[in-house]
Parts: C-alpha cells; sequence; structure tokens
C-alpha cells in the first residue's frame, strides 16, 4: 500500500483508474488511469507564466437586478486552470457561481461588493441562489455515502445524487445572518428535476418554509467575507470542486476607494487572493483521494488500522479521509500565477480557502524571470492591517503570517525598491497538519503560492499608507456594543468546550467537538442524554459530557443576547482553525493545558526507568503504565460515540470518543506576531495542549453551527449545532 511519503515519488506514474457504476465512483485497482494517464506531475508545469485573475475588477463584481436583488446561480463548466499536458493547456471540469445574465459559471465565483448599511447602504443584501447542478450523472469527486451527509438522513435515503441532482447551501462565512439564510448544513436543497426539488429537514422548521432567496444583514462594519457551499457531509468535495468568492463589505471608512479614510490603496491597487490546494489528474480532471492507492489513502485508513467492509466500499472506496494536502498551489483559480505590479504599497486579503493546510507566508525577493529561491533574498517585511472581520487596533509589522484554513488577512507590502525583481510569495508551512510547529515540505512546489513582477511604471505615486489609527481597545469595544451597537448583556458565561480525535465504526480517524463541562442550557438547566436504547448500550445516561457526534442533542445553547467567554480545550495533538457562525468574537488569551503526571509525553521517565518515545505519548488514563491518575492535572477517559446509523445492540456500528477530568490549567501563552489576531474574528486557531479563549455576544436566534473549518474534519462529526435562545 502506498503512503503519502511514498507516493510522492511515484507522481505522474500510473495510479488506478476511473469507471463509473451506477452508485457514482469507483476504481479498478491497477488500471491505468484515463487515457493510460496518471496524476498530473507539478514539476511538469510552468511557474508564474498565468497571469492571476482580477477578483475585484468591476468586470467581475455582481451587479444586483433592477429591484436590487443578486441573482445567482451553481452549475457545471469547464475552466482553464493552467495546467498543461505535452505543452498543450487542457481545460477543467468545475462547478461555479455565476450571475443569471452571465450564462458561466466561474472558479471562484464572482465578487460581493456590499455598502454597510451603517454608512448609508441599504439594510439588506437579497441573493438568489439557484441550483443548476441538476442532469449530472454523479459529483465530479468521489462520495462517501458512508458519512453523516445529506442523503443519509432519515427519510432521505431515497434519494441520489444521479436521480435527484447535487444537494448544497451556501454559507456566507463571517455573516451577521439569520439563521434560515446562514448556510446550516441541513438546509440543503436539489436543483428541481422533474419538477421536484428535495429540501433539508430544517427547512421545516423555518417561517414559511424553503426559499432559494436568502437575506444578509447589512448593519455590519467594514470586512473581507466570502461565500462558499456548506452542504453537510460533502462540503469538502462541494468547495473543491469551485463553489467559493469573495464578498466584500464597505463602510464610511474602509470605502474601498482612493482618498479613503486611512489612505489605503484601492483598486487597481486592491488585490484579493482566494489560495487553495488541489491533484489533477493529467488530462485535466481534478483528482481527491479516497480509493486504495490514492495517497493519504495508507495513512488514514491502513495506518489508524480501519476496516471497511466490502458490502460498503466495494474496492476499499470511496471513503473519506482524515485530510487533504494538495501538490499544486492555485490562486483565483489559476496554478502558479503571477501578478504585475507598480512599485509602490499594495493591499492584499489573502483568503486561505484550503481543505486542510495551514500556511506561514512569507514574501522573498528574486530575480526577474527566477521560479526558485536559489537567489532569493531574505523574507521581507510587510504590515497586516485587518483581518476575518474588518480592520485591526493597530498595523502588525512581521516578515511571516500565520493564515488557518478559513481565515482571510489584510496586508500591506510595499513594492518601491524592487523594480524589475520578481517577489514570490512563500509557504513555509508544510505538507502536514499543523501543530504550533511546521511539517515537512513533502511536494517539490508547495513553498511557492504566486509571484509578483514588479515590471510596470508608476501611475500613482502616492505610496503613503495612514494605518488605521483606532484605540487599543478598538476590537473590545466593537464586541461588546456588538453589531449596530447594540448593548451587551453584562453578566458573561464562561462555556468550557472541547476538541477531540476519536474513532468512527469503522476504526477511521474521527476529529469531534463536544464539552469539556456537564452541558447546560441557556437558562442553566441540565442537558441530559436522550433516554434512548441506543445512548444507553453505550453508558451514555445523565447529563451531556465529553466528544459529541453532529446529530446528538445541542449542547452549546447561550441566551438571546448573551454574552459568552468560551474556553476552547484542544486535546489532539494537531492545531484546528475553530468557526463560529453568527459572531464575531476577541481573542483574548490561551493557557498551558496541564496535564496529569501519569499521562505520557516523549521524554518522560516511565515507571521502568526507561524513557517515553512518541509511540509512548497519550494523555488517556488508564494508559500502558499506569491505571489510576496522580490526581494533579487534566486527563482523558474514553467514552463511547454514538454514531448517525449506530444500532442499540450492535457495538460495531459505534465509536470512541473522550472525556476531559479534572480540568487544570498551567502558565499563559503568548503567541509571537506572526499570529495576528488584535481585529475582530470568526476564525481561530486552537493550539494542542492549549486552552484558547474567544469572547462572543450572540445576538440572533435560532439553529447555527460551530466547527473546525479543517473542511475534511467537519465532514467527519467535527461539527455541532451552535442554538441561541429557546427551541433547541
Amino acid at each position: 500500500m502506498v503512503t503519502r511519503r511514498e507516493f510522492l515519488k511515484l507522481t505522474g506514474a500510473t495510479m488506478a483508474g476511473l469507471a463509473l457504476t451506477s452508485q457514482g465512483f469507483t476504481r479498478v485497482l491497477g488500471a491505468p488511469a484515463v487515457g493510460g494517464i496518471g496524476l498530473s506531475d507539478p514539476a511538469n508545469q510552468d511557474m508564474f507564466t498565468n497571469a492571476v485573475p482580477d477578483a475585484l475588477a468591476p468586470g467581475f463584481k455582481y451587479q444586483p437586478d433592477k429591484k436590487g436583488i443578486y441573482k445567482i446561480r451553481i452549475g457545471a463548466s469547464v475552466q482553464n486552470t493552467g495546467l498543461k499536458l505535452d505543452g498543450i493547456e487542457v481545460p477543467t471540469p468545475v462547478w461555479g457561481y455565476g450571475a443569471q445574465t452571465d450564462k458561466i459559471f466561474t472558479w471562484p465565483g464572482k465578487t460581493f461588493e456590499i455598502q454597510s448599511s451603517l454608512d448609508g447602504g441599504p439594510a439588506v443584501t437579497e441573493v438568489n441562489w439557484e441550483n443548476k447542478l441538476q442532469g449530472v450523472a454523479q459529483h465530479l469527486l468521489p462520495v462517501d455515502t458512508n458519512l453523516h451527509w445529506c442523503f443519509s438522513l432519515h427519510k432521505y435515503t431515497k434519494y441520489s445524487i444521479d436521480k435527484n441532482g447535487v444537494p448544497i447551501i451556501t454559507h456566507l462565512h463571517g455573516g451577521h445572518t439569520d439563521f434560515q439564510f446562514d448556510g446550516n448544513p441541513e438546509f440543503f436543497y436539489t436543483p428541481m428535476v422533474k419538477n421536484k426539488q428535495v429540501v433539508g429537514p430544517q427547512w421545516a422548521n423555518t417561517a414559511g418554509g424553503f426559499s432559494e432567496r436568502f437575506v444578509y444583514d447589512n448593519a455590519v462594519p467594514a470586512g473581507n467575507l466570502w461565500y462558499h457551499d456548506h452542504a453537510l457531509g460533502i462540503t469538502r468535495l462541494n468547495v473543491y470542486a469551485g463553489l467559493a468568492g469573495f464578498y466584500f463589505i464597505r463602510d464610511g471608512d474602509d470605502t474601498g476607494l482612493p482618498n479613503n479614510t486611512y489612505g489605503l490603496p484601492a483598486w487597481p491597487y486592491e488585490k484579493a487572493y482566494a489560495i487553495q490546494d488541489r491533484m489533477f489528474l493529467a488530462t485535466g480532471e481534478l483528482f481527491y483521494p479516497a480509493f486504495p492507492g490514492d495517497p493519504y489513502y495508507a495513512d488514514f485508513i491502513d495506518g489508524e488500522g480501519a476496516v471497511l467492509p466490502p458490502s460498503l466500499f466495494p474496492g476499499g472506496g470511496p471513503t473519506a479521509l482524515a485530510e487533504f494536502f494538495g501538490d499544486h498551489m492555485v490562486v483565483n483559480g489559476k496554478i502558479w500565477p503571477y501578478e504585475q505590479v507598480e512599485p509602490r504599497n499594495y493591499r492584499l486579503h489573502l483568503l486561505n480557502g484550503m481543505d486542510s493546510r495551514f500556511m506561514a507566508l512569507r514574501f522573498r525577493a528574486v530575480p526577474l524571470g527566477a521560479t526558485d529561491f536559489s537567489n532569493a533574498s531574505e523574507p521581507l517585511p510587510f504590515t497586516v492591517i485587518g483581518s476575518d472581520q474588518g480592520l485591526a487596533d493597530s498595523g502588525t509589522t512581521t516578515d511571516m503570517l500565520l493564515s488557518e484554513p478559513g481565515s482571510r488577512y489584510d496586508v500591506v507590502f510595499d513594492f518601491d525598491g524592487f523594480s524589475n525583481q520578481r517577489i514570490i510569495m512563500e509557504n513555509i508551512g508544510g505538507d502536514e497538519p499543523f501543530g504550533g510547529e511546521f511539517g515537512d515540505q513533502l511536494y517539490e512546489r508547495t513553498n511557492r503560492i504566486m509571484a509578483f513582477d514588479v515590471t510596470l511604471n508608476i501611475n500613482d505615486a502616492t505610496n503613503a499608507v495612514n494605518l488605521p489609527a483606532q484605540s487599543d481597545d478598538f476590537v473590545a469595544n466593537l464586541f461588546f456594543t456588538g453589531y449596530g451597537g447594540v448593548p451587551a448583556v453584562v453578566d458573561m458565561r464562561t462555556r468550557k468546550v472541547a476538541l477531540f480525535e476519536g474513532k468512527d465504526e469503522f476504526g477511521r480517524l474521527q476529529p469531534l467537538l463536544g464539552t469539556a463541562e456537564p452541558a447546560t442550557d441557556f437558562a442553566g438547566n441540565p442537558i441530559n442524554w436522550p433516554n434512548t436504547p441506543v445512548y444507553q448500550f453505550a453508558g451514555l445516561t445523565g447529563q451531556m459530557e465529553g466528544s459529541v457526534a453532529w446529530h446528538s442533542p445541542t449542547t452549546e445553547n447561550p441566551a438571546l443576547g448573551a454574552t459568552e467567554e468560551w474556553e476552547v480545550w484542544n486535546a489532539t495533538g494537531d492545531a484546528h482553525p475553530v468557526h463560529l457562525h453568527l459572531v464575531h468574537f476577541e481573542v483574548f488569551g490561551r493557557k498551558e493545558i496541564f496535564w496529569d503526571s501519569h499521562t505520557i509525553s516523549e521524554g518522560d521517565e516511565l515507571p521502568d526507568g526507561s524513557t517515553a518515545d512518541p509511540d509512548d505519548e497519550t494523555r488517556l488514563i488508564p494508559n500502558d503504565f499506569y491505571t489510576d491518575p496522580a490526581g494533579d492535572g487534566t486527563y482523558l477517559v474514553t467514552q463511547t460515540t454514538v454514531q448517525h446509523n449506530s444500532v442499540a445492540g450492535d457495538p460495531t456500528t459505534y465509536g470512541m470518543g473522550f472525556k476531559l477530568v479534572n480540568l487544570t490549567t498551567g502558565d499563559d501563552v503568548v503567541l509571537p506576531d506572526n499570529y495576528v489576531e488584535n481585529t475582530p474574528k470568526d476564525m481561530v486557531t486552537a493550539l494542542p495542549g492549549q486552552v484558547t479563549m474567544i469572547r462572543a455576544k450572540f445576538d440572533k436566534p435560532g439553529r447555527y453551527v460551530w466547527h473546525c473549518h479543517i473542511l475534511s474534519h467537519e465532514d467527519h462529526e467535527m461539527m455541532r449545532v451552535l442554538h441561541v435562545g429557546p427551541g433547541a
């Protein structure tokens, strides 16, 4: 079986072939790939020869109709990414967004630019999201129908993509949105097929029922939002197929126009880059691993000891894999593109649209035409002026920026002094899960993202930037007043939530959310495990606590109008980008988890006098060395996880999770300047072995979600309902 590292040696060699069945994707093991050609070898692709599409160009912005409504469709298209086979560009089938009047679909979708109602814009933005993905025989990518996904829900198993079309639901990431328009994954809907349309179960709980017209609140300050698909169990696939785009809010200060309050560069000196990674077949099609022999399969299936029943996974797949790292870097739908710039300040909006990849971004100068760092400068300084939800309280000058999946960072880079040189945007984050230290670079070219050629003559000599002169408590004030200046509740609740890594019913790694305390509702009443046979058989009785799958009762239930401080306890070995829908939040601190001395870390002295190595590491008690805790810190105990398909009396249908015991914290953690968090955020990097503390105000009622924004994680249960107010 090919491991991820071994696969790198085989890139470009013959891989498993593709075949179609009435059930969708299968792979014929040992068969040649399409046309006898395997995966695209990044080493055979040109670097920095394709101009990057301009996501902020006036012609790439959606326009409303005469009634002020944006009419957007979701459909199939073919797009040139710059990928070549034998020197000839090959097209890539994708799914994209497109205006009804354009008759085309693009990856990424066109950009929304909306004026805040706080500064004279309309109160709301109305968008029709019309699903036109009917008539497709299958998904563009292999669907694991054994996951908890749209058509595995109760009363939905009779539906399929080939008969009913692809379910989608668009989420405005960072939006301050009423729950029915938020993009909750159980609000999915299919295209109209034979005058019938399948809609998700949660539409039954909304006034007026299903509608493709979504309404977004404009009473928000300026910010760099984005929109992407969020359908249950196939978010990673729909986004990978191309369903993402930018959504900018402008206000009276951050106008996006010349002569704005802060002197920030405006178009054409303001740019927006959606950075993603992909794998391709050499013939141009998108490739996503899911079968034996594919990259990552040996790591996450064989390496975890998973057993996939042939009746459910014919030929060993398709199966969801725990993470994905592509070997081609893509910006605004083009592989390794370039941008021509003038020698002056530019404002760069950087979206991390990856599945799993944290980036550590740097800028380095090289000779014009260079494609590597053999003659590169040291990392160059740049200034981070904002992030997800707006401008920072002050600029942070750094030479490296940590970027988590789902995040947006607002950067000013000065190209002055680099005429007739090339600046390469570098990524030193590696091609492995991020745990606070950067992993190895396993692919040859993923350390380069795009290039800036400083070859244009100066057209606008204005180069001064008056960085936002906010007060030191700018972020806190914005947070405490909430959107539109609504006063917050004075009394704050501290809520303890947790991140776990367990196993599903097949033994696959399953990331999970849960609580680090007994669960209570908005009024402080206990939330109990359901008194049903499926939970009783698992030994889950009484008050809910520990790891919990998506479908179980809601445990995050803030009161309407409440302000809460969340402690996010990360009991896993990896960092997770945590995203809360509805709210923006302040990141106000971190602490180390102080572990019980009978848990094991590398380098610990063990009872037999030996020294622990990485294979001995565990925070679980009992373990191979200790039966009982020492009682001086935090530890984990195992806890059964009820899956969406668990059957009372059948232990093979349950998974394994954990519960945190004896919560104890150690020292405060101060992160370096390459973590920029002095801004309203909707994403936060929760580092392993730490408690990350955020503060948010929950000012709209209804059913939202919170989740890890590693898309492969949220599709495999690392997502939970966040219900504000009564009715959870």
